[in-house]
């Protein structure tokens, strides 16, 4: 291949690539989506699961998230959840010992009551999320 006709086709291929991205940006520019924040005691149903968030207590030890969920037997309760604090994603810490009720584990069809997830501790308004079958929905006290 010659080099005039490699640089054309790297034109053509650069012109190619400016033609998608601005594409791709009208497409962005258009999109109306909307994150829906869900206030305390709100069911949000992902996948097969069925869960809420009923309250975010915060002191200086961590932060306390009660939550009620049912739709599966046997799941491990603590997985899919996070919470958003001054500006960062975390996950549960590994000291479950939280208050108000006992320790999240299993997941029950019927449901088994309210159970506690244990947070680093954390300053201002929380928003606590549940990840599950490809979906996500947040919970906020101040939502």
């Amino acid at each position: 291949m010659s080099t005039r006709k490699l640089i054309l086709t790297a034109l053509l291929c650069g012109i190619a690539i400016v033609i998608a991205g601005g594409i791709k940006l009208l497409q962005v520019a258009n999109d109306t989506s909307e994150v829906v924040i869900l206030a305390l005691g709100e069911k949000a149903t992902l996948g097969d699961m069925t869960v809420s968030v009923d309250a975010i207590e915060q002191d200086e030890n961590g932060t306390n998230v009660i939550v009620s969920m049912n739709g599966v037997d046997g799941a491990d309760a603590r997985e899919g959840w996070r919470m958003l604090a001054a500006g960062s994603v975390v996950g549960l810490v590994q000291d479950s010992q939280a208050t108000g009720a006992p320790a999240c584990s299993v997941t029950t069809v019927r449901g088994n009551g309210p159970c506690a997830l244990r947070f680093p501790p954390s300053e201002g308004t929380v928003t606590v999320a549940y990840l599950r079958a490809g979906g996500q929905s947040q919970w906020s006290a101040a939502g």
